[in-house]
């Protein structure tokens, strides 16, 4: 960790702004830009001030690099994007993905997914990531001539491996079925937070009805109506508070978010063991098939009935000089199919130690960001609830001096 690009570096996207252009199509569109402002670390240390670095970035180009990353470094725990477009808010919250308050909250997940590959030991030090916050002409290119999608698994492939492996590691199974419950978990918080939101709004906005009813009830006491006013603009204030108490609110939620997001990435790291598996097992089983072809034509005995063989008892069988032909290739073919094994067990044994390794490290992330998220956000429900109190109290006040 002393040696990640985020002790090297300061990062940060520091503003949005929102754009016309046209895209691949030459349809015209609105979206959305990032500045990316970088800083050398070193230089501040011995008294100098560093220049900042800046480009701009869409969120697409976000999401270019999130995939170079996840198909190059399949053993590993990418971390997340912010959503591209707003769940699990409650309704009085805008879903506009040009909405000032979601992009804002958009630009410091995209801050933090930066921060989270600069601080992660392996992807911090990838060329094409540093390009990312250092170069804004031809990083496209850059990337697509990488090649990764080639290397990309295609859903078919990965869903045929799921059904079809005959020796799924225990460890992965119970972590694929780990980020299934962990997102469905986080997912019901989120609806339940959203449920809550939507009627702690409703009843401080009904709070501002006390404000209008202390004020018409001012009017028409004399001795009382100052104490009534007064209660009333409390209550005024109260009512209007719970836009910004929500809006912060958001913030916290988007924090669970990152993990709803994480267990796809957890699911993508166990999708990639599987498919390595199935190729195993696929290799070994076509290892054998040409072993027990090869013994067959070496003893001229069959063990299973094919077509071929029905075929070299109606049509007479083959030569000598032909059987030793093709035991001569089906020998190349196991030496070669035995090495190929040979390959992919040592491939799986290095990508079960080092996935397993990040695993234990995401982890470790895991604990300390929810543990701190919700103790944050069970601060901020004390301090909202502390406010009640305070308004009340004041009322109170109000209500003792008429």
């Amino acid at each position: 960790m002393e040696d990640c690009l985020a002790k090297k570096m300061e990062i940060t996207v520091s503003e949005a702004e929102k754009r016309t252009g046209r895209n691949a199509m030459n349809i015209q569109e609105t979206y959305t830009a990032y500045l990316i402002e970088t800083r050398a670390v070193e230089s501040q240390s011995e008294g100098h001030c560093a220049p900042v670095e800046s480009l701009w970035r869409r969120y697409s180009e976000f999401e270019l690099l999130r995939n170079y990353l996840s198909v190059t470094y399949p053993h590993i725990v990418v971390p997340p994007l912010p959503e591209k477009r707003a769940d699990f808010v409650w309704h009085k919250l805008s879903a506009d993905n040009m909405d000032p308050d979601f992009v804002e909250r958009r630009r410091i997940g995209l801050e933090n997914f930066l921060l989270r590959v600069a601080s992660h030991p392996v992807l911090c030090q990838d060329k094409i990531f540093y390009a990312f916050l250092m170069q804004e002409g031809g990083w496209k290119e850059m990337v697509n001539e990488t090649g990764f999608q080639l290397k990309a698994d295609s859903r078919l492939k990965a869903l045929n491996a799921t059904f079809r492996v005959k020796n799924p590691d225990k460890r992965f199974t119970e972590l694929k079925h780990y980020s299934d419950e962990l997102q469905s978990v986080i997912s019901h918080l989120l609806r339940v937070r959203a449920r809550v939101a939507d009627r702690l709004y409703g009843v401080y906005k009904v709070h501002g009805n006390y404000g209008r009813v202390f004020s018409e009830w001012s009017a028409i006491e004399k001795e009382m109506g100052d104490g009534l006013q007064s209660a009333g603009h409390h209550m005024d204030v109260y009512a209007a508070s719970i836009d910004d108490i929500l809006e912060e609110e958001e913030h916290y939620a988007d924090q669970l978010k990152e993990y709803l997001f994480y267990a796809e990435a957890l699911r993508a790291v166990c999708r990639k063991h599987e498919l390595m598996q199935y190729d195993l097992e696929m290799a070994a089983q076509d290892l054998t098939s040409k072993k027990q072809q090869c013994e067959e034509l070496a003893t001229g005995t069959v063990r299973t009935f094919s077509l071929k063989g029905m075929t070299s008892k109606l049509f007479g069988q083959e030569t000598p000089e032909q059987r030793e032909a093709k035991i001569k290739v089906l020998e190349e073919q196991i030496q070669e199919g035995e090495e190929q094994l040979k390959s992919k067990n040592l491939e799986g044994r290095d990508f079960v130690k080092s996935a397993w390794a990040d695993i234990e490290r995401f982890k470790e992330q895991k604990n300390h960001d929810l543990k701190e998220a919700l103790i944050s956000y069970a601060v901020m429900q004390i301090s909202m609830c502390k406010k009640g109190i305070q308004v009340w109290t004041n009322a109170k006040e109000c209500f003792s001096k008429m």
